[in-house]
């Protein structure tokens, strides 16, 4: 289940952006993601579990630059 965050999480490895319906990887974050970004326009959100199964059971796709294998 997807939760809005409005700050940096501390301890989740994956955040989504509703905008783009894409997830990223805050272990492997690059510049070209633009978390902050993300977050300041508050389309972020975590997910429950925090795994990448559960952000593409809930149809995010991968990011290209910090995941790889986006379907887009």
């Amino acid at each position: 289940m997807a939760t809005p965050v409005y700050s940096r999480p501390v301890g989740k490895r994956y955040l989504g952006n509703t905008n783009e319906m894409e997830v990223h990887d805050l272990s492997n974050e690059r510049s070209a993601c633009q978390v902050g970004e993300i977050i300041a326009a508050r389309h972020a959100v975590t997910f429950s579990p925090d795994t990448l199964q559960q952000a593409r059971a809930e149809r995010y796709d991968n990011c290209a630059h910090c995941i790889g294998g986006s379907t887009r």
